[in-house]
């Protein structure tokens, strides 16, 4: 029997899994739920939601937003994430699978969100095709990251950090910059505010932050759903 990719091995992070909702708590506390308000105030129509972890976007989704699929592999999170579902203001479907083959169909919806969730994600790049697949022409990439800092010292030391962090942090890394691979998969972006997220006036290795929009191109849009569309029919 052939072994299984890396795509297809089950995600489980038992331990981070328990103590995240802790971590996100305390983040909120400090700052986090008004970054989600912000990244999430332009949502509208049917949005996909990749790695929802314990869905604490979803009471941050406003009237305007039809639904949410939101994925997530992470069995613990995932059955978090659906507990929160029936509390959020607009419809929410939780759904098992990974960014890198999300289940929903071609060019169907009208956003995508990624939230804190770059970082993990084990192949960025097909991750960002994924969106993009799912996407309507000219459909949006809202994202809300963690990146590498500019500057040098700061970069040193998430670099340092970067050595166990991803262990404890249920995959995350510290040093991804997104934005070049989001250009990459065929977006542009449209606006992105980079700040440094403090906890209680201090800098810690995933301070250096960003939120931003992208808009996949109508034309190349047009023409890869062609392409996937042709080869299902082959």
């Amino acid at each position: 029997m052939a072994a299984a990719t890396d795509r297809e091995k089950p995600i489980r992070h038992a331990l981070f899994a328990r103590v995240y909702p802790r971590i996100n708590a305390f983040a909120e506390a400090h700052g986090a739920l008004e970054h989600r308000r912000e990244l999430l105030a332009e949502t509208t129509g049917r949005i996909v939601e990749i790695g929802a972890g314990t869905g604490a976007n979803f009471p941050h989704y406003p009237p305007k937003v039809e639904q949410v699929i939101a994925v997530e592999p992470e069995p613990r999170l995932r059955e978090l994430a659906q507990r929160s579902s029936t509390g959020s203001p607009v419809p929410v479907e939780v759904r098992a699978g990974r960014a890198e083959a999300l289940p929903v169909p071609d060019a169907s919806a009208d956003g995508v969100v990624a939230s804190l969730v770059l970082c993990t994600i084990a192949d960025v790049p097909a991750a960002l095709r994924e969106a993009a697949r799912v996407l309507r022409p000219g459909g949006l990439l809202y994202f809300y990251e963690h990146i590498r800092s500019t500057r040098p010292g700061l970069a040193r030391r998430q670099r340092i950090t970067n050595v166990v962090w991803p262990l404890l942090g249920g995959g995350c890394n510290l040093t991804r910059n997104p934005e070049p691979a989001i250009t990459n998969a065929g977006f542009t972006i449209q606006r992105a505010r980079h700040f440094d997220f403090l906890i209680n006036g201090r800098t810690t290795p995933s301070s250096p932050c960003v939120i931003g929009v992208a808009r996949k191109a109508e034309i190349a849009a047009q023409e890869n759903t062609a392409w996937s569309s042709d080869r299902r029919a082959r």
